[in-house]
């Protein structure tokens, strides 16, 4: 799945315009590497937002193409940082 729409569908970022923004822009890596939107995410990848001056790190535990409020929390787990979704 590309990033931009992972981190829509698991409601890290609630547009996938701003997560292909904050993409474009530098703010999401993946294992310390600049990612771009297109870029794929794989199960037990550490993605790693900037969020102002705020970091928020997670591991990706799921991948789906849809998910309802409840269940897309249970798609990553939350490593460092604030949750700002």
């Amino acid at each position: 799945m590309r990033l931009d729409k992972y981190l829509k569908v698991s409601r890290v970022i609630k547009r996938r315009t701003i997560a292909t923004e904050a993409c474009s822009k530098g703010r999401v890596s993946i294992g310390d590497k600049v990612a771009k939107p297109s870029t794929a995410v794989k199960i037990n990848d550490i993605i790693k937002v900037a969020f102002g001056d705020n970091c928020f790190t997670f591991k990706v535990l799921d991948i789906s193409d849809t998910a309802k409020k409840q269940d897309a929390k249970l798609m990553y787990e939350v490593l460092t940082g604030n949750d700002e979704s």
